[in-house]
Order: structure tokens, then C-alpha cells, then sequence
């Protein structure tokens, strides 16, 4: 999941970034209205999460030009206007849900995973391809019965290989999947995670294989014993 943060509390976005990150999501974070769009112009993302109070624009005008655009991904608004008033104006501009500041990261994280359960398009409650099967709100790969212990980024790399399973991911994408603005990345970086991947799957009955397909990505593909 990749999300995009709005918020100009420089405190506030390191933290955030931090429990989200540590929740297993990409996180892109800005200060400004301006940066928030230039960002969904490069990038797609399953969230946002829109403070109110930005300083180049009311973030309720800004939500209100997503919605005119027809931007359709679920928007979590984090405020301190916690009026009913205001709340209600918020969810009327195109909000999806609405968190009032001071929030305990837990609730903010659970809020997240009910947005996304919402849309369909996004995220199912479980990825199956040959014998693997991963929950995406537990982040567990069961095998056999068993779990398979994987690193944060080696979950998200499976993750985008499974929902793909049978189909070549292009290099670049898994790239722009793993990537962050403003993030630098060695230049084999991908090679290294997939590597990791396979020796993790290796002595379980997956009856999956991770192929390389040169020059161009790579594909998880099933195999029968």
C-alpha cells in the first residue's frame, strides 16, 4: 500500500511517516497543497491523509478540486478542527473519514486498514496464487499451514508479484513500488530483495517459482509438482 501525507507540521509528518512505515505501507509526505499535487501527478497511491490546515491552501478547497477532478481514492482527514460543524463540512467536501487531533497512532492505523477495505479495487482480505496465501491486514505468508517469516520489504515485493501471479512484473514498476520520493536506491536494488525472496521460499512447498525474465522484470509463476 502506498499512501500520501499532506501535512505541515514537520514533528507531526516524521512521526506519521514512522508508524506507517512501520504498519508496512509506503509513505510519500509534503507540507504543501501544491506538492500534494504534484505528487498524485507522478504517483498512485491507495490513501490520502489531508491535514486541514495547510499554508498555501484550505484543505477543504483542496479536497474539493480532487473530488471536481474525479480522484476517487479514500481520504483520511487529520485536523484539530474538531467541531461537529466543522466535521461535517470536511465529510461533505469529499472526506471518507475524519480523525480529530491529538489520535493514537493504533486508531489511525486501523482507520487506514478500513478505508482500504472499502475499496475493492485495491485490496482483498487475502492473496492466494499456487500453495502461498498472505493477509493483508495480519501481513502473514501461510504455507502449508505453516507462516513463512519475511523482512518488511520482502512482504511488500510479494505482495505485488502475487497480485500478478502468472504475468511479468516490469522492473520498473516493482522499482516505483518500493520507491519514495526523494528516496535513492542502489541501482540493484530490486536484484537483492528478489534474491532474498526466492531463498526464503526455498524448503517450503510453495509451488511457486520466481523467474527472471531479462531486460524486462520478473514473474511468480506456479509450479506443479
Amino acid at each position: 500500500m502506498r499512501i500520501l501525507l499532506i501535512e505541515d507540521s514537520s514533528r507531526l509528518r516524521e512521526l506519521l511517516c514512522e508508524a506507517i512505515r512501520d504498519a508496512g505501507c509506503k509513505i510519500d509526505a509534503f507540507a504543501l497543497a501544491q506538492e500534494g499535487r504534484f505528487a498524485l501527478q507522478g504517483a498512485d497511491y491507495d490513501l490520502l491523509l489531508l491535514d486541514l490546515g495547510l499554508p498555501d491552501e484550505d484543505g477543504i478547497a483542496f479536497l474539493k478540486s480532487l473530488r471536481a477532478a474525479k480522484v476517487q481514492m479514500p481520504v483520511l482527514v487529520l485536523t484539530a478542527r474538531g467541531a461537529v460543524d466543522e466535521r461535517i463540512a470536511g465529510l461533505d467536501a469529499g472526506a471518507d473519514d475524519y480523525l480529530v487531533k491529538p489520535f493514537h497512532n493504533g486508531e489511525l492505523i486501523a482507520r487506514i486498514r478500513a478505508l482500504t477495505r472499502r475499496a475493492p479495487a485495491t485490496v482483498m482480505p487475502v492473496l492466494e496464487f499456487a500453495a502461498l496465501q498472505y493477509d493483508l491486514a495480519s501481513r502473514q505468508l501461510i504455507c502449508a499451514g505453516g507462516e513463512i517469516a519475511l523482512a518488511p520489504s520482502e512482504k511488500g515485493l510479494l505482495e505485488l508479484l502475487m497480485r500478478n501471479g502468472g504475468q511479468v512484473v516490469p522492473k520498473p514498476k516493482i522499482e516505483h513500488a518500493f520507491s519514495e520520493f526523494g528516496d535513492e536506491r542502489s541501482r540493484n536494488a530490486v536484484e537483492l530483495a528478489v534474491s532474498r525472496l526466492r531463498k526464503k521460499l526455498e524448503g517450503h512447498p510453495t509451488q511457486v517459482l520466481i523467474e527472471t525474465v531479462r531486460g524486462v522484470g520478473y514473474m511468480m509463476r506456479e509450479v506443479r509438482a
